[in-house]
């Protein structure tokens, strides 16, 4: 039998599920998730293996109105993303249905090789679910190019990756079939420190966080990890390490499990917040980063 393998990017609104579905079709957390909007800040790749096919997914950043130099980032990352692509699934939020920018973003990308996955199905009524796909068609988007899933529950992905296989090309195994993610060690430490600051803290911080690993060192059975966490104001910074360092500590704590995971090690974490304030203006802070080249 033929190999296949295709490239498929996974675009959207903020916090409809992109990096959900991504995790749950790779079978493996490669990108982290929140409740709060614009937690994927890079295009992060996703690997699927299976005997006969490799799927490689791009999931992106959500597609806003951006406000600094990060979210410009962010959103042309997303449409860069698109470029070259064997398909693209946008993903819409069941619950809170179609937007105006998602409207915007249909027409902009619709075409031969263009799904719409609509989300979030297990906590919608099926009466909703029926009208949302209906006018999803009103918006021009072919009757065989829409699906339905849940990506949290797992409903839906079976038919989903069918799809998707069925717009592969033939193709090489561009990846080994034990990768799940192309995106370095350093990188998914980073994110994954980040995911529980976002968990954990208040709802006008999230956005000014940014971290930057500054040390790996692996030894026999441990791994010293040295991050920076981050901020855009000297208020922000006492919020984020908390009465008697407790909040960092919380952070830290969250963190190093997840860490140990990814590196196989027990580990030893370091935790730091600095603040650098309007860093997401900053071409050389973004940089720093991982945000621009």
């Amino acid at each position: 039998m033929e190999h296949l393998s295709g490239f498929i990017s996974i675009m959207g609104s903020p916090n409809v599920g992109k990096s959900t579905l991504m995790n749950a079709l790779v079978g493996e957390k490669v990108a982290i998730v929140t409740q709060k909007a614009q937690t994927t800040r890079n295009k992060v790749v996703g690997i699927l293996t299976k005997p006969n096919y490799q799927i490689i997914f791009l999931d992106t950043p959500g597609l806003h109105t951006p406000h600094n130099k990060l979210g410009e980032y962010m959103v042309k990352t997303a449409y860069d993303a698109n470029k070259d692509v064997d398909l693209t699934i946008m993903v819409i939020d069941g619950v809170v249905g179609i937007l105006q920018r998602d409207e915007e973003i249909l027409q902009k990308l619709n075409g031969d090789r263009f799904l719409v996955l609509i989300n979030k199905i297990d906590a919608v009524k099926p009466e909703k679910v029926k009208q949302l796909i209906e006018k999803v068609h009103a918006l021009g988007v072919a009757k065989d190019a829409v699906c339905t899933a849940s990506a949290k529950q797992g409903w839906g992905l079976e038919e989903l990756e069918r799809k998707i296989v069925s717009y592969l090309q033939p193709g090489p195994q561009y990846y080994p079939e034990d990768m799940v993610t192309d995106r370095p060690e350093r990188f998914l430490a980073s994110e994954l420190i980040r995911e529980k600051a976002l968990l954990s803290l208040r709802e006008e911080i999230p956005h000014g966080i940014g971290v930057e690993i500054e040390k790996v060192e692996e030894q026999e059975g441990l791994t010293n990890v040295s991050a920076v966490i981050y901020c855009e104001r000297d208020s922000h910074k006492g919020i984020i390490i908390g009465k008697k360092g407790a909040m960092l500590k919380k952070i830290g704590s969250e963190a190093r499990g997840d860490l140990e995971m990814l590196f196989g090690t027990k580990v030893f974490l370091q935790l730091w917040v600095k603040v650098k304030e309007d860093w997401r203006n900053s071409g050389f802070m973004l940089k720093t980063l991982g945000y621009r080249d």
